[in-house]
């Protein structure tokens, strides 16, 4: 299922649809027996996707040869996103996402300028 949501989402893309295109791959869906459940960080993202909602049904279900697939859209508007604001927040971020960057950090004994 997601790689023919990614194929449909490429396509979009090709075709000038970017934001679309951003909507479909904002995050994975979730597939739970046939309703897929995507979900979008605020209303407007939620209505310009249901808008093209009927092509991407049309392509997953040709695709996928299952007419009952259904498409579940949440809106989730609670998504925190953090500020670095200086060198080691930044830092500290990136070490949140990867904790090898310790290693490196260590391993050439590199410092923060502050």
């Amino acid at each position: 299922m997601l790689v023919q949501w990614n194929k449909y989402a490429q396509r979009l893309g090709d075709k000038g649809f970017k934001i679309m295109e951003s909507l479909l791959l904002i995050n994975d869906p979730t597939l739970d027996g046939t309703d897929i459940t995507i979900e979008l960080p605020n209303e407007g993202s939620k209505l310009d996707f249901e808008s093209q909602l009927n092509g991407l049904l049309g392509h997953l279900r040709g695709h996928l040869h299952n007419h009952n697939i259904t498409i579940t859209v949440n809106v989730n508007e609670t998504i925190e996103t953090k500020r670095s604001f200086n060198d080691q927040d930044r830092y500290n971020r990136l070490l949140e996402i990867n904790p090898n960057i310790e290693l490196l950090r260590s391993t050439f004994g590199l410092d923060l300028l502050s």
